[in-house]
């Protein structure tokens, strides 16, 4: 038996942290109440009060919390980046995800002993980035972007010298994670400076006959045709009019499932696995984290995952294995 991949896990409310610990998870991710992480969404992420009583909550339960302070700060405003490190490390953070450079440094030096994980929002991808950031800052883990192909993987990890965590399942951006200001031209507000990408209070839907109009702004991103899923109205996952034809230009509604990827996964090096879906609720994540738990634990004995269907959890109920297989190449 192999040791098993560590399973990291989403929490956007105190009650789906309690429901990803419940479910297995070996640690969870979250942000705090406010700019400084990238899912800066109304009703979501943690005060001081609340991260401390999950942090216990995950502790007790044997489970660690990794806090994401992985926007980039505002210029001239660094106090609330600066805080919520400071924070993370007196409120029992078993780690911080960070982008930010001098973020980085700030945190290097003022806590040393603060476990330093990249977050997939730097967008570290090849040695060279990834040797940088351990020299520099001493990051023990890197959350690699989802455009690598598991051979590329594999390799990236006979070369560096710190862990690495991959995405599993949820959803997909357009790739170039902390690199999308997409949101940004109509909204004003983009992931990773205000850590929200196409918020609510933006969104609307219209029905127009038989069909389903979602906008954000004043812009129609989709029309939806009775009976089809609808998806959340983000701009890279719009259908556009191109050349006389209409198609999903930048990237289809589809979400991330590698669940019966697992043991090439661990053959390539791989340290941990996330799950995405820190905007989804206690149900979501309950019935996530409980199917990988499963296929983890499985994958560590040289045993086949038991058969699980996530199609009712993932977006426009389509799945990929995204670039971990590339069929395309």
């Amino acid at each position: 038996m192999t040791a098993p991949l560590e399973l990291v896990c989403p929490a956007g409310t105190p009650a789906a942290l309690r429901a990803a610990v419940d479910a297995g998870a070996d640690s969870v991710y979250l942000g705090f109440r406010d700019a400084t992480n990238a899912r800066n969404f109304p009703g979501l992420n943690f005060s001081r009060g609340e991260l401390k009583q999950g942090a216990a909550y995950a502790h007790d339960h044997g489970a660690e919390i990794f806090v994401a302070i992985n926007t980039y700060p505002e210029a001239g405003n660094l106090d609330p980046w600066h805080r919520a490190v400071d924070d993370a490390a007196a409120l029992g953070a078993d780690a911080i995800l960070l982008a930010d450079i001098g973020l980085a440094d700030y945190a290097a030096r003022n806590h040393p002993d603060l476990r330093r994980h990249l977050s997939v929002q730097a967008s570290a991808s090849n040695v060279e980035a990834i040797r940088f950031y351990h020299r520099e800052f001493a990051i023990k883990r890197v959350v690699l972007p989802r455009v690598l192909t598991i051979g590329e993987i594999a390799a990236l990890n006979a070369q560096v010298p710190v862990e690495t965590e991959i995405f599993v399942f949820g959803g997909l951006c357009v790739m170039a994670e902390g690199r999308c200001a997409l949101s940004s031209y109509i909204t004003g507000v983009s992931p990773n400076k205000d850590g929200a990408c196409s918020p609510a209070s933006h969104v609307r839907y219209e029905e127009r006959g038989d069909e389903l109009v979602s906008k954000l702004g004043d812009h129609t991103i989709n029309v939806f045709a009775s009976g089809e899923a609808a998806g959340y109205p983000t701009l890279c996952k719009g259908r556009f009019v191109t050349r006389g034809r209409v198609s999903y230009l930048f990237e289809d509604p589809a979400s991330l499932n590698a669940i019966g990827m697992l043991p090439e996964l661990m053959a390539a090096g791989v340290t941990a696995i996330k799950i995405e879906g820190r905007q989804r609720g206690k149900a979501y994540v309950s019935m996530v984290v409980g199917a990988f738990r499963r296929a983890v634990d499985a994958a560590a004995k040289g045993e086949a995952a038991p058969p699980v269907d996530l199609g009712a959890v993932t977006e426009g109920q389509r799945q990929t294995t995204g670039a971990y297989r590339k069929a395309w190449q």
